[in-house]
Order: C-alpha cells, then structure tokens, then sequence
C-alpha cells in the first residue's frame, strides 16, 4: 500500500493513483478506498488518541500522469482541540521512467471548527504543502514544504515566544522503502525528519515498520509500529488546551492494526 501505509503512518494521504500509467486501456481512472484502524497515526503522532479511526478516500489518476484526490479520517478532540475529522484534498503530476518515477503534489489538509484559545489567537490547524519526489526501486524520498502561513497552527503565539513569527517554510523530509515478500505480503519502512521553522524545539523524527497482507476481495490487512521523538521531551506532556482535555505523550511508541478495502 502505497495507498494504505500512507493512510496510517503519513500526515499525508498520497495514494497509488499513479496504477493507469502502466495499463491506462485496463484500468479505471478512478478509485476509491475505505479504512477501519485501531488508531491513526499521523507522522508518529496518535491522532485519534489511541482509539479507533474510519478512513476513506476518492482518487483519479489519468493516463498522462495528473492526479487527483480526497482522503478523511476521524481525529480526536484529546490531540487537536475541537476536531472531529481530518480532510485532505490534493493533485498532482506522476512519471514512471522503469525504475526511475518522479513526480510532485500539491496537499493541503482541513480541520473543520478546530481552533486554539483566544489566548493564542485562535488559530486554525488547516495547512498546505508542496511535496516533489523522486523514487528509485522499491525507495521513496518525498519532502514536503509548507506554503501556508503556519504549519498546523504553530505560530508565536500557540507556542509562546515573543517575537511574532509564523512556520511558513517548514518541511518534511520522508523516505520510505516498500518491498513485497511473496505475492500476498510485502513489508514497508519509513523514517521523517519534521523541521518547523523559527520553532526548532518543536522539531521532531518518526520511524514506522509495517507488515501488509493482500487478502480476497480487495482487501488489505496491515500491522504496523511507529515511534517518533523530538528534543528534550518537548511532547511529553502533551495538552490541546481544553480544560477537560487528557495530557499525554501522543508520540510514544504503539502498534497499529488496519483493514482496508479498495474499490
């Protein structure tokens, strides 16, 4: 899975709409996609808190290489204050050259109703990004550069400096490694280096580990571990600000089992 790995372990929905450059006469431009996890995990952060998540997406992939595309999970108000869903929405451009493929996507990701206090300025999670990537083999590297004024609501004031700055300018390197085992199997790694601009305490790495299994019926079952860390226990203590809200360590490590099935 492209498609489903990303759906789990990635802040980002990219999936494998890119199947109708090698068969555009067999295959349909559009698909469609439907998750059950345990919990979503999003660059090493739990998302839904540790409980469960319904994921879906909508893709068109057209034979020159433009794509295009939607993906929603549900989050949890516990990690960001407010939110109930996460919705992506991205195109792009993707060419195969054998075992060369380059490509680049244009993302950008919507919290409805999610915002911080009025002591930080109420501001809002939705960001966006400009992703180019290059692939060789079974590698991936991607890294993703935020274009909006803040990269999910970090600013001056959400995290408390004086100097009124924003984190336009933060990226995102990741580098994936996906390798099929046997016909039904395939193991996936990833590692993610996330850089926030003029907030550098704030920075942080994730690593995931995924085994996937192709079952009858388009479905696909995933077991997957991630892990991130940041400097100086910066998210130890986790709070989105709520009152009520539990504090937390929302990048510890934890396991992750999905079931998706493709359209």
């Amino acid at each position: 899975m492209k498609k489903l790995l990303l759906s789990i372990t990635l802040g980002l929905y990219l999936p494998s709409v890119y199947a109708a450059e090698l068969a555009p006469e067999t295959i349909s431009p559009l698909s469609a996609n439907l998750t059950l996890a345990s919990q979503y995990v999003s660059r090493g952060f739990q998302q839904t808190w540790g409980k469960p998540a319904l994921q879906g997406g909508l893709d068109y992939s057209h034979p020159s290489g433009v794509f295009a595309g939607t993906w929603a999970s549900t989050v949890s108000d516990h990690f960001i204050r407010d939110a109930t869903v996460e919705w992506d929405v991205y195109t792009g451009y993707y060419h195969d050259l054998g075992n060369l493929s380059l490509g680049v996507t244009a993302a950008y990701y919507y919290y409805p109703g999610a915002k911080t206090t009025a002591e930080t300025g109420h501001t809002r999670f939705n960001y966006g990004e400009i992703i180019p990537e290059i692939g060789y083999g079974p590698l991936t590297v991607k890294y993703a550069v935020t274009y909006t004024r803040d990269y999910f609501g970090n600013n001056a004031d959400t995290l408390g400096t004086d100097t009124p700055q924003h984190s336009r300018g933060s990226a995102y390197l990741d580098i994936n490694w996906d390798q099929p085992i046997t016909e039904d199997w395939s193991v996936n790694a990833h590692y993610g280096h996330q850089r926030i601009k003029n907030f550098s305490a704030a920075n942080f790495q994730d690593i995931s580990v995924a085994v996937n299994k192709e079952l009858p019926h388009h479905f696909t079952a995933s077991l997957i571990y991630s892990k991130a860390w940041d400097k100086d226990n910066y998210y130890k203590a986790y709070s989105n600000g709520n009152p009520n809200a539990r504090i937390s360590n929302p990048i510890d490590a934890t396991a992750t089992l999905s079931i998706t099935k493709n359209f």
